[in-house]
């Protein structure tokens, strides 16, 4: 019995689908060598799933996120790129807010319901990228289409993740804004990564630490630092205080608290003053936090 004869078309369908997250558009398809009927064919045999008006799951109904992010592109057309909100998630520094949304060149005005549709006139091939193969706005243009809709401790939160994740460093964003200059959210964007005041953290709990530092007339601290032999959350060298933030998941075990015992006496001995606040302190109790860095800070400015 002769083997079934596989079609070019299909060889190369299946491919597109496999690279694009299990879907693919009714014009790819059409582009491919596959005509109307047999289109209709697969979807009436379950090879082909509708999902959007002109773009087919692929074997299976069921996509992934990255999935359901390709396809809301596809529908916009081939000018289409993810944005705003849902590039955030694509890039790992921030969280989808309701509907996907998808940004496309100004003279074009898809319509959909179910996305939330940006018409752009500004966006340029530098703003524009391919990451996971799904095409979508690059991380500076991201952060600043988030910038206009983030506040201040959330926007450093996403320039951390961004660091963290080894996308981009604060200094090298500055730079990538230059260029950018009175587009909306750069000047937003770039107040925040004011030398004076944007310090890098690892997390939300050592982020909301700093603001009641700088209440108790703080200046800005070295992050992350290694001292002594240990790193070290925040250090004012200037002063010799060094402060521990502990969140609620860590320094819980005794050997963990004897780590940190012996961290704060390597402190001691080199004549820092070591200080330590929990969860607890940070998020429930800022008075006593403040209240306690502005003491000790006042004690150390008179020593010095």
């Amino acid at each position: 019995m002769a083997g079934r004869i596989v079609q070019p078309w299909s060889v190369a369908a299946w491919a597109l689908a496999e690279r694009q997250h299990g879907v693919v558009a009714r014009r790819q398809l059409l582009a491919l060598g596959l005509g109307a009927k047999g289109i209709e064919h697969r979807l009436a045999i379950g090879r082909l799933h509708s999902i959007r008006r002109g773009i087919y799951a692929v074997g299976r109904p069921s996509v992934t996120r990255e999935g359901r992010w390709m396809a809301a592109v596809l529908s916009c057309g081939p000018r289409a790129w993810l944005s705003h909100g849902s590039a955030a998630a694509l890039w790992g520094i921030g969280e989808e807010e309701g509907k996907t949304e998808v940004s496309v060149d100004a003279s074009r005005a898809p319509t959909r319901s179910d996305l939330r549709v940006h018409r752009r006139a500004t966006l340029t091939l530098t703003d524009l990228t391919v990451e996971r193969n799904i095409p979508v706005t690059g991380l500076v243009r991201t952060l600043v289409d988030r910038a206009v809709r983030l506040g201040r401790a959330e926007l450093e939160a996403a320039i951390n993740a961004a660091d963290r994740r080894g996308l981009i460093d604060p200094e090298s964003l500055r730079a990538a804004l230059q260029p950018l200059a009175g587009q909306p959210g750069v000047g937003r964007l770039r107040g925040v990564l004011d030398r004076r005041t944007f310090v890098l953290t690892d997390s939300e709990l050592e982020r909301r630490f700093l603001p009641l530092a700088r209440a108790a007339g703080l200046p800005p601290p070295r992050t992350q630092a290694q001292l002594n032999g240990f790193r070290v959350d925040f250090h004012w060298p200037e002063l010799g205080l060094v402060v521990e933030t502990d969140g609620l998941r860590y320094h819980r075990t005794p050997a963990q608290q004897s780590h940190d015992r012996r961290r704060d006496q390597a402190h001691t001995a080199a004549g820092l003053t070591p200080l330590r606040f929990t969860h607890a302190d940070v998020v429930h109790a800022p008075g006593h936090v403040r209240s306690t860095l502005a003491r000790v800070r006042r004690r150390l400015t008179s020593r010095a």
